[in-house]
């Protein structure tokens, strides 16, 4: 290629991925594919490897090429970067109002307003001349900050050139652009999760985490992070830019810059109250944190008339959230069963307020976060809460520490019915597997009803068994009396006889809708079907080993030997018994068909992303055995993206973008139910 057509081309491709990479970060709507971007991206590389001279500052090639610097220079912004004075309430932004209104001529209309997110990240300052990004500072004291240029270079969010469309409007020739970047929530957790997989220490929140990745010395350690950037407003700029706030932030995102989707605007102030009352409420809902909001007078000219006092300007007001999180101390852990046999670890807390209400208790997520965060009996800690989320413990404050607290070890016994506690290496549960666990009973008696298709045994009927202690497991459904059901509130005659003649119609089931029932974890009733084919009686599977099962189409070790641990309790070998006795379906048929079904998951693709609670390699061979095939990265061919624990954020995102359904493990087995 000559050097013409060579400098040609790499304009045109310049423009080309730069437009992409607008549509696919900051609009989320891609029209190619990520193949297709890359291969664009890969002959730029080229042309650029071919002809140096070629290369321009604002190539997508060069957003990762600054050698790691000594330190940061001190940057003078053209203009003050001022903080905003606040209202926490209704009362205090009609305050707000009435103090600026007085300061504004009679004939002045009433002012309209814009509402904007206030972002908990960390604020820059972005230089651009002739359209081009040559220069990004952080806000330092409002005066001066430091010179972060070749850090924001590696955003895919942030325009190296702009406009980013050539249909966009002009770009001024010398623009002054502020703005937040952040980590997203979600980008939050993976990238602390990745922290930790390594050795090293997490982050205690997103703009902690914004604010050190953005100070990097080092600018490919900053592009290794999920950094974004938002915009909402002009410090200064040469020639003609819009009159209202409004209009600037449409400017913006016309020039190619992301702006916040949740930014509204208001003719009455009553309605900019009501707003923000709302978002109270909704913030969790939010992707990323914010504080509060910005109340901005619409009209620039009457913001810049009003000025400022004390270094705020008067024309804008910060409506800050209620505080969400506290400092408290650990005074005790409880361990407690779900119904679903899962420890749960609950911190015994001080009593603290958050939001408003007292706390005395939080979660601690799972024993994986406690080790990984080394939360202990004692420790001070920040306790958050969102909206109505249950509260939970974000981290221990280390400095705090005395040298007395204890470590939190999960318990080896359930705390309900004192059988050994279940964990499989790789795992994250600790699981309680007790098929006649107390704790568990209420749920079991439905799962067991549901499966093996009780009509009239819902939630409100099981716990009415459960307390009177009628029901002890769920086989003692068989050994019901009219009599005793007609203690319990709500029977009559009727409804206590059609439930017995459910009860009594379900042990005509099939021997694979039995073994299904027992409740069995990673056996549901595709499973069921799988080892009935292999083992046409119970007794059969009651004495196969661990490898007999694994060898299994579509099984593997970690399945197997939970099985095998099953039927190995006294407990459970008990319950075999009483379902002999009870007269159930323990063995085929001639007659049954135990297939499990023609490939239910033929034609379909999927990803999978984070940690499940199988060896990713079992699940794939799972998946596999019905059909399905699973690829690494998600496309436009990806039917399903199955979710785990502490996902990759970039594959969530990219199945947001392109519409793909997102399932858990639990809805994946339920897919393939339906689907055979």
């Amino acid at each position: 290629m000559e050097l013409t057509h060579a400098r040609q081309r790499a304009e045109r491709l310049r423009e080309e991925i730069a437009l992409h990479s607008y549509r696919y970060y900051v609009l989320n709507r891609p029209t190619i594919s990520d193949g297709q971007f890359d291969a664009l991206v890969d002959e730029l590389r080229e042309i650029e490897r071919a002809y140096p001279g070629l290369i321009t500052s604002d190539s997508p090639t060069q957003r990762v090429g600054a050698p790691p610097a000594d330190g940061f220079q001190k940057v003078e912004h053209p203009a003050p970067i001022l903080s905003l004075d606040k209202a926490t309430n209704r009362e205090e932004l009609l305050a707000w109002h009435d103090r600026i209104s007085k300061l504004l001529p009679a004939e002045y209309p009433p002012p309209s307003y814009v509402v904007e997110p206030k972002f908990d990240g960390l604020t820059v300052v972005l230089h651009y001349r002739d359209g081009q990004f040559v220069l990004g500072a952080t806000r330092g004291d409002g005066q001066v900050g430091e010179d972060v240029t070749a850090n924001l270079r590696t955003l895919p969010t942030l325009p190296l050139r702009i406009p980013v469309d050539p249909e966009g409007p002009a770009a001024p020739a010398y623009l002054v652009v502020r703005g937040e970047v952040l980590i997203l929530l979600r980008a939050f957790e993976s990238l602390n999760a990745g922290l930790v997989a390594e050795g090293s220490a997490p982050f205690a929140n997103p703009r902690n985490a914004a604010a050190g990745s953005l100070r990097q010395l080092d600018p490919q350690v900053t592009a290794q992070r999920p950094l974004r950037l938002y915009t909402y407003s002009i410090v200064t700029a040469e020639g003609t830019t819009p009159s209202t706030q409004q209009a600037i932030l449409d400017y913006l995102a016309g020039l190619g810059f992301p702006i916040p989707d949740e930014a509204a605007a208001f003719d009455r102030l009553e309605a900019v109250a009501d707003y923000c009352e709302a978002m109270v409420a909704r913030r969790a809902e939010l992707p990323y944190e914010a504080d509060g909001l910005v109340v901005k007078i619409d009209d620039l000219t009457t913001q810049a008339e009003l000025g400022s006092v004390g270094g705020r300007p008067r024309g804008a007001v910060a409506y800050k959230f209620p505080a969400q999180e506290a400092v408290t101390k650990v005074e005790a852990v409880e361990f407690s069963v779900g119904r679903t046999g899962g420890i749960t670890p609950t911190a015994l807390l001080a009593p603290v307020s958050i939001a408003g209400v007292t706390v005395s208790r939080a979660s601690l997520h799972n024993f994986d976060v406690i080790a990984e965060r080394d939360i202990r009996v004692g420790d001070r800690v920040v306790v958050k809460r969102a909206g109505d989320v249950i509260p939970y413990v974000a981290g221990p404050i280390l400095e705090a520490r005395s040298g007395n607290e204890r470590p939190i070890t999960p318990p080896s016994a359930c705390p309900s019915c004192g059988e050994p506690v279940a964990h499989s290496e790789g795992e994250i549960a600790y699981t309680c597997i007790n098929a006649v666990c107390p704790a568990q009973l209420v749920q079991h008696l439905i799962y067991f009803s549901k499966t093996m298709e009780i009509e009239g045994l819902g939630e409100a009927t099981a716990e009415q068994l459960v307390e009177a202690g009628v029901v002890r497991d769920p086989v003692d459904l068989y050994d019901l009396t009219k009599e005793e059901l007609l203690r319990l509130d709500g029977f009559a005659d009727r409804k206590a006889e059609n439930l017995l003649a459910s009860i009594a119609a379900s042990r005509d089931q099939p021997f694979s809708r039995v073994l299904t029932a027992l409740g069995i974890r990673g056996v549901g009733s595709t499973v069921a079907a799988l080892l009935v084919n292999a083992f046409d009686a119970l007794a059969r599977l009651r004495q196969a080993s661990a490898e007999e099962i694994a060898a299994v189409e579509g099984l593997g070790p970690i399945t197997a030997q939970t099985i095998v641990d099953w039927f190995a309790r006294p407990k459970h070998q008990a319950l075999i018994d009483k379902l002999r006795r009870a007269g159930l379906a323990l063995e085929t048929l001639p007659t049954e068909d135990v297939s499990p079904g023609t490939q239910p998951l033929s034609g379909l693709t999927f990803v999978i992303t984070g940690t499940l609670s199988r060896p990713r390699s079992e699940v794939e061979a799972w998946i596999a055995a019905r059909g399905g095939k699973v690829t690494g990265s998600v496309s436009g061919r990806t039917d399903y993206l199955v979710v785990g624990e502490e996902p990759g954020g970039s594959k969530i995102r990219r199945a947001e973008a392109l519409g793909t359904p997102i399932l858990d493990e639990d809805r994946l087995e339920r897919l393939t139910e339906a689907a055979g």
